[in-house]
């Protein structure tokens, strides 16, 4: 554009006709008049009804069957390890704690750990966690390694 040209941001106008006032309903025979597109009596011509009013049918929030059961606030929540991301994270073996598995960036801090029997493991691990599944300890024995659960 050019530096004198009309054609500006604070000059652009909508082209006449494109933008078409809104009519005004119930003001005078030309605009629907008397009824101004209610109809005539009843509720609705009267004042507005809520949009979720089906009539006097039972309302689809009421139809619509409740939440069941309920959060235990008290419930302990594990972050889950299997055995196979152990034998990942300690190919030589050694000594598995929390700590340990929080620098190696397999859990969050902060939390408790379980350690779940998934996948297999072939090197002895002495794993001191908060909690060990049963299929996951014999495993672990069955390798040479020893358990202890912190909680």
């Amino acid at each position: 554009m050019a530096e004198n040209s009309p054609l500006k941001a604070h000059n652009l106008r909508p082209a006449p006709g494109a933008k078409t006032a809104k009519t005004r309903v119930g003001r005078g025979e030309a605009s629907k008049g008397k009824t101004a597109g209610r109809g005539t009596k009843g509720t609705k011509a009267r004042y507005q009804v809520p949009q979720r009013f089906e009539g006097g049918q039972m309302p689809l929030h009421m139809r619509l069957p409740k939440l069941k059961g309920f959060k235990n606030p008290f419930r302990t929540e594990f972050q889950v390890v299997n055995l196979d991301k152990l034998g990942a994270l300690y190919p030589e073996g050694g000594e598995v704690t929390v700590a340990d598995l929080v620098a190696k960036g397999a859990v969050r801090k902060n939390s408790l750990v379980k350690v779940l029997g998934q996948g297999e493991i072939s090197v002895a691990l002495t794993v001191a966690v908060d909690a060990v599944s049963a299929s996951a300890k014999e495993k672990i024995a069955a390798a040479g390694g020893t358990v202890t659960e912190l909680v």
